[in-house]
């Protein structure tokens, strides 16, 4: 007999567009998929979870996160986009495989704490293959669903930061086989590249062909900053035949209407990361444009040592940002806007299954739907910061935080119940990670504006 779980009396949001959302329902979990969602489902042995003081959310997906940062939390939150550049790849460049474990766990548990259920690990400190064990080690030991993105060395990066023609490593081999050759695991792969902003074509080329040749979906920087302006990166693979759907393009902030219509027309995505776009100087937020070509549009935090790792931070910026663009435009002609650009609605979509699409998981996770995977999120909504809920969708996408986070169920399994994270020793981690960075501190340099504790 199944294990089952039946969470009871949730306000749900599905994101679904055939189900719909309920006031109030019970989910049905039978060991790690969703067998049912509605009203007064009836059902015998099951494990019960009162729900009803919270909402139900399909789990987030943060689409692009350089987890291996988080033992430098902080360092870059007065950064631009050169100084994070100039500065975090030192430091990244000292890391042992046992730093990696530890920032890779410490950050996949932040992510769970705050009803992230599934993040793209997007690694280019890879210094060596036992660095990559450890990366990988780190998110299954987490409990998390999480995507593996195969990227570079640490001092690679940006010793060869213009036009590189370093090949990929090839250890990336040995990993899609020693460790994901399956891809039905909570862990998956996907590989992480440089593309035509940051090496040369024919480069470009081969990382991408190298990438489907090992049935990896390919994730990478686009247009990003000044330095991403005046690439026509996209504009070139293009030329070389290299773009297609298995593509997800993060920022995109300076691809041209013609390059965007060219993501548009193979199938990509792009993985918007509002807070630190706006921050750091990378250009505006493209959120708006891409979803007027059909693009599909996710979000994604890209790193800890320059902002928050909240997805709820996340969908607020993004709101905040593609309000201002639409509206700087009309104000400038002396027009008051009529409507809102971007809606609640719209923005938990893109942190949910528009995350999942982009990743190649839809038909796993992104919804509460029977038949996918029971990765889950129940809200409290009898907190002062979000009661009484008057909109559903806006509670959640524009006044909750991780403190509303009660319980995660990650396919099927709980991984956070009463707002607390279950399965690990966070008093052991702290302090594990607190000896990463006084050792990468040690060997670099305290940063002018830290002050470690």
């Amino acid at each position: 007999m199944p294990h089952r779980i039946i969470i009871r009396n949730a306000a749900v949001i599905t994101v679904d567009d055939q189900i719909g959302d309920f006031s109030r329902a019970d989910i049905l979990i039978e060991d790690d998929q969703i067998a049912a969602v509605g009203p007064d489902i009836s059902v015998s042995e099951a494990e019960e979870v009162d729900a009803g003081q919270m909402i139900a959310i399909p789990g987030l997906v943060d689409t692009h996160r350089h987890t291996w940062q988080t033992p430098l939390r902080g360092i870059a939150y007065d950064y631009t986009l050169k100084q994070y550049f100039t500065t975090l790849f030192d430091y990244g460049a000292e890391y042992r495989p046992e730093d990696m474990y530890i920032a890779n766990l410490h950050g996949a548990l932040e992510a769970l704490d705050g009803g992230i259920t599934c993040m793209l690990d997007w690694n280019h400190a890879l210094n060596s293959p036992d660095h990559s064990d450890e990366a990988i080690r780190a998110l299954k030991d987490s409990g998390q669903r999480a995507i593996f993105a195969h990227g570079q060395p640490a001092i690679d990066f940006m010793a060869h930061f213009a036009e590189s023609i370093l090949p990929h490593d090839e250890d990336v081999k040995r990993v899609r086989q020693q460790h994901f050759s399956s891809d039905d695991n909570l862990v998956t792969m996907m590989l992480a590249a440089r593309g035509a902003d940051f090496a040369t074509d024919e480069t470009a080329a081969e990382e991408i062909r190298l990438a489907r040749d090992l049935g990896l979906r390919i994730t990478m920087h686009s247009g990003v900053g000044m330095w991403g302006k005046y690439q026509k990166a996209v504009t070139r693979m293009n030329n070389m035949g290299l773009l297609g759907p298995d593509i997800t393009y993060i920022h995109a902030n300076f691809l041209s209407d013609e390059e965007l219509q060219m993501v548009a027309d193979t199938g990509g995505s792009v993985s918007v990361s509002s807070k630190i776009e706006i921050q750091m100087g990378l250009g505006d937020p493209r959120t708006g444009r891409l979803q007027e070509l059909g693009i599909t549009t996710c979000l994604s935090i890209d790193t800890c040592s320059g902002t928050s790792g909240s997805m709820f931070d996340e969908m607020r910026a993004c709101v905040a940002c593609e309000r201002m663009t639409r509206d700087k435009g009309l104000l400038a002609k002396d027009i008051d806007p009529e409507q809102v650009a971007l809606h609640s609605k719209d923005v938990l979509r893109m942190a949910t299954l528009e995350g999942a699409r982009a990743c190649g998981l839809d038909h796993k996770i992104g919804s509460i739907t029977p038949g996918k995977q029971a990765d889950i999120v129940l809200l409290r909504r009898d907190m002062l910061n979000i009661h009484p809920v008057n909109n559903l969708h806006g509670a959640v996408a524009m006044a909750a935080s991780a403190q509303n986070v009660d319980t995660v169920f990650v396919a099927g399994k709980k991984v956070k119940e009463g707002g607390v994270l279950l399965h690990h020793d966070l008093a052991q981690i702290f302090e594990k990670t607190s000896q990463t960075r006084d050792y990468i501190f040690d060997k670099v340099g305290i940063p002018n504006q830290a002050f470690p504790v």
